[in-house]
């Protein structure tokens, strides 16, 4: 992929030199190159941390799913950054950048010359964005930051299965995702500035703040309401503290399916056919474990084809759970188009595609960075390298060009 060859996205002519590693700084990296920027991942010469890492030990070919799944459409080089000579690469990549998007831990990119000050001297209109754990300083600013700690301290987990009996954890990483589309957003809206007024712009987002921001609807209603813990506790099947029944998830005789509020209860009390919960629909809120209790007991004898068979007909919402077999051949998702598949080596392997639609399109996939060190040529030469340059570059140690 040349410098030039970024799709058709909205963000073609914005060129990101991304220090960036796992998941949060990388995804974020990934969304922008979906939308066709020039995205530039700058790789140590040993790779990226999450080169090393595939999510439960899954490597395709020798590359790893958990790289292949926030690397897409990423151009990559691989430097020794403590070499002057990779300086010098990073400030000449730095020239034509506009965005340097960074998840380091605090003070790393300082060390190695490229902190905020740094690269401003070099691009005074750079976009410098910086994603971290908990923030730039503060009592937690040096703290290591990952997902599942600041799902802890930011009070998912609290809010997610019931604190008193059994807290619960979402089963994917949600806050790093969160945190990078974030990221991403606030790239994407300091870069329209630039271009109007020239002009960069110091972006800070953390996971905490993305935590917390999964939940302004939970904590507006419970700070405004000046609710106490005791409010959380609730029947295990309730999926919301703040939310009336029958907002839940109910155990079938063949599976589980969830019920959420819409249409009239009166109704849908009726469709049910249990009489005890007509009087308990006269306030979901204050009967709400009572009546998730008796329908939950209903519900236990109760095949899915007969939920839906009493609850289609009144436009009620319900939903089968469905597991990641059943998502791969789900009509609405194939329809979507929500996945992508690739060759690598012999094998293939299966992405999400980029979640939004442009004219009615999902962005596609141009390019993945499959070898460490291979796309290191190419960048160099669209920075002004000579061939022979960048082989001195690579005799000394200071580049890597991959196999």
């Amino acid at each position: 992929m040349s410098a030039a060859d970024t799709g058709p996205g909205l963000l073609t002519g914005m060129r990101v030199l991304s220090f960036t590693h796992f998941v949060q700084g990388p995804a974020a990296g990934q969304y922008l190159a979906d939308m066709g920027a020039d995205v530039i991942k700058v790789e140590p010469l040993q790779g990226a941390f999450e080169r090393a890492y595939g999510a439960d030990d899954v490597f395709v070919e020798g590359l790893s799913a958990t790289f292949f799944s926030v690397n897409r459409n990423v151009r990559s080089i691989s430097l020794d950054l403590k070499s002057p000579q990779a300086k010098e690469i990073v400030h000449a990549l730095l020239r034509d950048a506009d965005v340097l998007l960074e998840n380091y831990r605090g003070g790393v990119l300082d060390r190695l010359g490229f902190g905020y000050e740094a690269v401003k001297a070099v691009q005074p209109g750079i976009i410098y964005a910086s994603a971290s754990g908990w923030g730039s300083s503060g009592p937690m600013g040096d703290a290591p930051g990952q997902d599942l700690l600041v799902q802890a301290r930011c009070g998912l987990i609290s809010v997610t299965g019931n604190l008193a009996s059994q807290p619960t954890v979402p089963g994917v990483p949600i806050v790093d995702q969160h945190g990078a589309a974030l990221m991403a957003m606030a790239i994407a809206a300091a870069y329209v500035k630039k271009l109007n007024t020239g002009q960069g712009t110091r972006i800070e987002s953390n996971l905490l703040n993305a935590g917390l921001d999964l939940q302004c609807e939970s904590m507006a209603a419970y700070y405004s309401g000046r609710r106490t813990s005791e409010r959380m506790h609730r029947d295990p099947r309730l999926a919301s503290w703040f939310l009336p029944a029958p907002y839940g998830i109910f155990a079938l005789a063949d599976g589980h399916a969830v019920i959420s509020l819409g249409g009239d209860i009166e109704r849908f009390a009726a469709a049910i056919g249990v009489p005890a919960l007509q009087p308990l629909a006269a306030d979901r809120m204050a009967n709400r474990d009572e009546f998730m209790r008796v329908l939950g007991e209903e519900l236990a004898g109760w095949t899915y084809a007969r939920l839906d068979q009493a609850l289609a007909p009144h436009a009620l919402w319900y939903a089968r759970v469905q597991d990641y077999d059943a998502i791969r051949s789900d009509p609405q998702v194939l329809h979507n188009r929500c996945f992508q598949e690739f060759r690598v080596g012999d094998a293939s392997a299966t992405v999400l595609a980029h979640p939004v639609r442009y004219d009615g399109e999902p962005p596609p996939l141009r390019h993945m960075p499959r070898t460490l060190g291979a796309d290191t040529r190419a960048v160099l030469r669209d920075a002004g390298y000579a061939d022979t340059a960048i082989d001195d570059l690579a005799a000394s140690g200071a580049v890597n060009l991959g196999a």
